[in-house]
């Protein structure tokens, strides 16, 4: 079955696709010739999301899902959160975001952070969400060269590797893509039967 994930990010297809499995054939914005970018005007994860999901499916009229991400930092009151993309401003490199972020963790102890993920699902017509958390802490330099975003500062509890040292089965694992991706996977194989 096909489905779009609303994204131009190819990392997050990857992800994407391999959590779904050869069951569904996802195609990406740029598979489907969209070469625009999406708004997201919204303040919560959720907005976004389903922001994203509802212009694909007014424009594509397909079944499609989108994500909204967010990095939640403790000492700075929940920043970058919903602007995690953009932090260092628009236009800018996931370095750029990774070096806003340490330059702003200087010198502080509590470096508790998490990572949460909404998937927002249009199946049918029919909205859904899923979502995933992972809970961590930022480290005091970047390590690792997988993955990507804040990957490299990223230590979840339990481990002792960044996203960015993980391999990718791991990461999709226990990662609040990751997460948020298993609830949609399962959802779509009990709705698909």
């Amino acid at each position: 079955m096909k489905i779009i994930f609303a994204t131009h990010n190819k990392h997050k297809k990857s992800e994407a696709a391999d959590i779904l499995g050869p069951k569904w054939e996802l195609q990406g914005l740029s598979d489907i010739g969209f070469v625009g970018e999406i708004p997201e005007t919204s303040d919560t994860l959720t907005g976004n999301a389903l922001q994203k999901a509802r212009f694909v499916k007014e424009r594509f009229h397909a079944n499609c899902f989108a994500d909204d991400t967010g990095l939640e930092i403790e000492a700075l009151g929940g920043k970058p959160g919903v602007y995690s993309a953009r932090y260092a401003g628009e236009g800018c490199s996931y370095s750029d975001n990774v070096q806003k972020v340490l330059r702003e963790m200087a010198g502080l102890q509590n470096r508790k952070a998490c990572f949460k993920t909404v998937v927002a699902l249009i199946l049918d017509g029919e909205e859904y969400l899923f979502e995933g958390r992972v809970d961590g802490e930022i480290l005091t330099e970047p390590q690792g060269y997988e993955g990507f975003g804040y990957d490299p500062i990223f230590k979840p509890d339990g481990f002792e590797e960044t996203f960015a040292e993980m391999d990718a089965s791991l990461k999709n694992s226990i990662s609040h893509r990751g997460r948020a991706m298993q609830k949609l996977v399962a959802f779509l194989e009990n709705h698909t039967k």
